[in-house]
């Protein structure tokens, strides 16, 4: 399903002096030079279609026997992700050329520009595709690289949960791990209950056709160092016996968006050759309701061997996450991450546009933030806050999976998690939205990736 819209394409190609219509990328410090570079008929255009280098702007200006392109940019000298994406989702099929070289970063908003789902659709669009000719051809399939990973989020992400259950999400896993020649192993059944009780008991309402199950990946030599990159796999969320209402469920489609983003991340780190070892796991399960659901006052035994009493059953994607990262932990990785859709807190906080992030070290949290910054996916610090800790105090087990009063949500969420990662592993927790609720130039209503970019240019730097 996913792989037919993130294979590799043909939107960015190498400028070998192909017939193309021209681009300009004009910023107002440098409208007025522009303007006077022009034919009195591309002044009369330009003035007609009112261009005055706003953002996202274009204008179409004719030359000689075509027509070319002035579009407004922020700053002409510092080209974000986004400041050709319009131009992609805008113009007519065809093949384009920038006058300058444009950075990998314009490349990649080229490309998620031209996303579209239309799995479902009758009558799927048929307009072909905008090439972007470029001079830096070893800028190609980094920025085409990344715009697939983003798109295979968006992709699991937008599938309804009735064709992405845990199942169909541990075909999409074997088919990046096959690829890449990683081994693939699947925990399910009584084993699952053994080895990964909490990740059985969140799942187990939802029958044998929605089965929970352990999914992992190992890639790598043994020479380099270990990491473990964790998703949150709740493939649908009902909520368990503390049931959502239906408009709280209406987009709990999305809440594997954490294992989308970890498989996202897990195939670029494979596709580059990046010098580490991988460890890719994500507890794939549907929080159902039925008569073997699990309980609000229940006691659930963990990998790591803490009793969790459940103070809500809708605060299950912690459970799954929590026996993941004991298992992760237990190869003494240096560095652990992982994603998930955990806490309506970090919404509350944060909005949409930024994953909150915690990390157990300064230098991690600067890493992600910087590499976040320079890349156009910005993240934001919250604190795990050890004054916090009280709050998951149980009086009959060992912790409780959910604090009854209505502050630090997010916090109290992360910390919880970071019970259950092994003593002295770095480690940082992205709680991040995985869905856009409005279009942005690159960036369509509907599932999106973020804190998928800043998390790998973070590793790049790290390991690469």
């Amino acid at each position: 399903m996913a792989r037919k819209m993130t294979e590799k394409n043909a939107l960015i190609q190498p400028d070998r002096g192909q017939k193309a219509t021209s681009i300009r990328l004009v910023d107002k410090a440098g409208l007025e030079d522009f303007v006077k570079s022009l034919s009195q008929p591309q002044r009369d255009a330009l003035a007609a279609q009112k261009f005055e280098a706003d953002g996202y702007q274009f204008a179409i200006l004719p030359d000689g026997d075509g027509w070319s392109v002035a579009a407004g940019v922020a700053d002409s000298a510092e080209l974000s992700s986004w400041c050709m994406a319009k131009l992609a989702e805008a113009l007519p099929a065809g093949t384009y050329r920038r006058e300058g070289s444009e950075p990998g970063a314009a490349m990649f908003g080229w490309v998620t520009g031209q996303y579209n789902f239309d799995r479902y659709r009758s009558e799927p669009e048929k307009e072909g595709p905008r090439i972007l000719l470029t001079k830096d051809a070893k800028a190609i399939d980094p920025a085409l690289a990344e715009a697939g990973a983003v798109a295979l989020v968006r992709d699991l992400v937008n599938t309804p949960a009735e064709d992405m259950g845990p199942a169909q999400l541990e075909h999409e896993v074997e088919y990046v791990a096959k690829a890449a020649n990683a081994d693939f192993r699947v925990t399910k059944g009584d084993m699952l209950e053994r080895e990964f009780p909490m990740v059985h008991m969140v799942g187990r309402a939802a029958g044998r056709s929605h089965a929970p199950r352990m999914i992992e990946v190992e890639w790598g030599s043994a020479k380099h160092p270990r990491i473990a990159v964790v998703g949150k796999g709740v493939c649908f969320d009902s909520g368990g016996l503390d049931i959502k209402p239906s408009s709280g469920m209406l987009l709990m489609k999305k809440d594997m968006g954490g294992a989308a983003h970890a498989l996202a991340l897990a195939r670029l780190i494979m596709e580059s050759g990046l010098k580490v070892r991988l460890h890719l796991l994500i507890p794939a399960v549907e929080n159902a309701v039925s008569g073997n659901a699990f309980r609000p006052g229940d006691i659930l035994r963990s990998r790591k061997g803490l009793s969790v009493e459940i103070g809500n059953t809708d605060a299950e994607g912690r459970l799954i996450l929590a026996d993941a990262l004991a298992r992760a932990s237990e190869e003494k990785p240096e560095f652990v991450l992982d994603f998930a859709t955990l806490t309506g807190a970090a919404r509350s906080a944060l909005g949409p546009d930024l994953p909150a992030l915690f990390t157990r070290t300064n230098e991690t949290a600067e890493a992600l933030l910087g590499a976040g910054a320079d890349n156009d996916d910005p993240c934001w610090r919250l604190p795990l806050h050890d004054g916090y800790r009280e709050y998951l105090k149980s009086e009959i087990a060992d912790t409780s999976n959910a604090h009854g009063n209505a502050f630090a949500g997010a916090s109290v969420a992360a910390l919880f998690l970071d019970r259950f990662v092994g003593e002295g592993i770095d480690w940082a927790h992205f709680d991040t939205f995985a869905w856009r609720p409005n279009a942005k130039p690159g960036r369509p209503k509907g599932g999106d990736a973020l804190g998928l970019r800043a998390a790998w240019h973070m590793l790049k730097r790290r390991f690469g």
